[in-house]
């Protein structure tokens, strides 16, 4: 199996400028790369680089910095459909985020094909991004949500999609990877169960892509959603994957420049996609820097940084198993377990927790992290999670046990 040593991950550290600093006097613990990770002076580079020396439009112009921007932009394309393994590169949407891309499905493909009486099955686990997007769809169209639970370790009740997931179901969206559990979801036999009665499927990989090798062909899935800012990327760019006989037949999602074919006073014709859903000026620059973080990510290996965030995440419980008073949230160590680690602290609001843990060095997430269903489940307001990727080392989980210790003695 690909690994990644502590002599590894030492020297990847140093492609990173921001972990090199002290914070309230303290040397920098990242743990928060499941909010967004850091970035590799590479990346931060390829974004100076294309604003220093061919900063211009794409598909527009005839001159050198024209073409330069255009056959970069086109290229990341294609190196993110490597990093999927799609099929063909214009299946490759850039968007803004993950957000984004499961709005583009739910207004254009969701319009298109969802009515009233039609049911979308989502899960108890899923970000807000992959719930509110398919309630505004359910209320335009009159179709119904419904959701598979989870069990008291955070994995999803499969028991249930025999009941659930029946012909009325038109679609299955669900997260790769919960980004409050770590939880990874089985995907094979939830697509086997969809196919069986028509549904398409849609998988949030915004937790997953980043972490861990992700195969659309191999998943059989329909559509695939991730956002570049959490894989060593920048912020404003994003990828919507989907099988190119549906992306041919959906409507546009935004009107404009950039996604037509032939415009008239009355009506218009559009683009073939991947242009006909990349309306106005794209985020050029970022989605420049986002194909070099995939170029990061896969000379790295994913299969590498899964292994290493996986022996982290077994570490960290171990860890805050002796934290007295912490009750930790998902499944035990194993290889349905990513590096997301989401615990409460009796007595003490996640928010104190995490500002005690700032006085550490040792930043970390606290709130509901977007999956309030899911926290009501639970029976708490908010939680504080820890997220571990390929920069993190187990003595960053040393240093967030003390620092928990310190925030009980504190509140005692």
């Amino acid at each position: 199996m690909a690994t990644l040593s502590q002599f590894d991950v030492i020297t990847l550290r140093r492609d990173f400028p921001i972990l090199h600093q002290e914070v309230h006097g303290k040397p920098l613990a990242f743990l928060d790369s499941a909010a967004s990770s850091q970035k590799p002076r590479r990346v931060i580079e390829a974004l100076e680089d294309y604003y220093r020396r061919y900063n211009a439009n794409v598909h527009r112009g005839v001159y050198r910095l024209s073409e330069d921007a255009t056959f970069a932009y086109e290229r990341a394309r294609g190196k993110l459909a490597r990093l999927i393994n799609a099929p063909s590169q214009r299946e490759v949407i850039f968007v803004r985020n993950t957000t984004e891309a499961i709005n583009l499905v739910a207004y254009s493909w969701g319009s298109a094909n969802i009515r009233a009486g039609d049911r979308i099955l989502l899960t108890m686990m899923e970000h807000h991004s992959n719930i509110v997007p398919w309630q505004l769809l359910a209320q335009r169209t009159g179709a119904e949500l419904v959701y598979l639970p989870f069990d008291g370790q955070g994995r999803l009740v499969l028991d249930d999609l025999d009941r659930l997931l029946d012909e009325r179901v038109k679609l299955v969206a669900f997260t790769h990877q919960s980004n409050v559990f770590g939880t990874i979801n089985p995907v094979e036999p939830i697509v086997a169960r969809a196919r069986a009665v028509g549904a398409r499927v849609l998988l949030d990989a915004a937790q997953s892509v980043p972490h861990m090798p992700v195969d659309v062909q191999a998943l059989g899935i329909d559509f695939l959603a991730f956002s570049g800012h959490k894989m060593c990327g920048p912020t404003g760019v994003g990828v919507l994957w989907g099988r190119r006989e549906l992306l041919n037949a959906m409507p546009p999602f935004l009107g404009g420049g950039s996604m037509i074919d032939l415009v008239e006073l009355d009506h218009s014709t559009f683009a073939a996609v991947p242009a006909r859903f990349e309306a106005g000026t794209p985020a050029i620059g970022e989605a420049i820097a986002l194909g070099e973080a995939a170029d990061y990510l896969r000379e790295v290996g994913l299969a590498a940084i899964h292994h290493h965030e996986q022996e982290l995440t077994a570490y960290a419980l171990e860890r805050l198993a002796e934290v007295p008073g912490l009750t930790v949230y998902g499944p035990p160590a194993g290889p349905d377990r990513g590096g997301a680690v989401s615990f409460s602290l009796e007595g003490v609001h996640p928010h104190d927790v995490a500002a005690i843990l700032d006085q550490e060095g040792v930043a970390v997430r606290a709130g509901h992290h977007c999956t309030q269903p899911l926290h009501r489940v639970l029976g708490v307001p908010a939680t504080t999670r820890a997220s571990f990727y390929l920069y993190n080392l187990p003595e960053e989980i040393d240093r967030l046990a003390a620092a928990l210790r310190k925030a009980r003695q504190i509140f005692a």
